[in-house]
């Protein structure tokens, strides 16, 4: 059985580095690890049994992305894993959960929205820092991480991708 992996972020150079891209980031990492030989339009990556996925439109609108690829490679929710920052988790704390509310996530509302289920996967990447912000928070996350998270970053990273099961199938 396939697995759609998804990780949520906002097209475009100016978002790269922001927070609200992690998910991003993780996919990137996990096409290194997986070794693929191909990416399409740095997109996505495909193999027999699991396709990588960085939607090209913004991060509110994923639902229709996500529900068209898992149509097209008839995948059940319950095989679709989607990677996003999560405010409400300390910068650092991973942390999977299935089944699960949005939690005023707009990208995985909208995922939740369009399919018409929470049941999927979730990795979350907490990107809440210690001290209290005087901002909001869609200001906020898409921000650039600051010089010293990006220093901890690889790690994070790392651990996230750690969460992905080997293998899948």
């Amino acid at each position: 059985m396939k697995t759609l992996i998804v990780g949520l972020g906002n097209p475009g150079k100016k978002y790269e580095k922001t927070r609200h891209n992690v998910g991003f980031r993780v996919i990137d990492e996990l096409e290194k690890s997986f070794d693929f030989s191909s990416t399409s339009l740095g997109i996505n990556a495909q193999d027999k049994n699991i396709i990588f996925l960085k939607p090209d439109n913004f991060m509110n609108n994923s639902g229709n992305v996500v529900r068209e690829y898992l149509a097209y490679e008839k995948i059940p929710t319950s095989n679709l894993i989607v990677i996003h920052d999560d405010i409400d988790l300390l910068f650092g704390d991973v942390r999977v959960s299935k089944d699960s509310s949005s939690a005023g996530h707009k990208g995985v509302q909208s995922i939740i929205d369009t399919l018409g289920t929470k049941d999927f996967t979730r990795i979350r990447i907490g990107i809440k820092q210690e001290t209290e912000r005087k901002q909001e928070t869609e200001k906020f996350v898409l921000e650039n991480f600051t010089k010293d998270e990006e220093k901890q970053l690889p790690e994070i990273i790392k651990k996230a991708v750690g969460l992905i099961p080997r293998p899948l199938s």
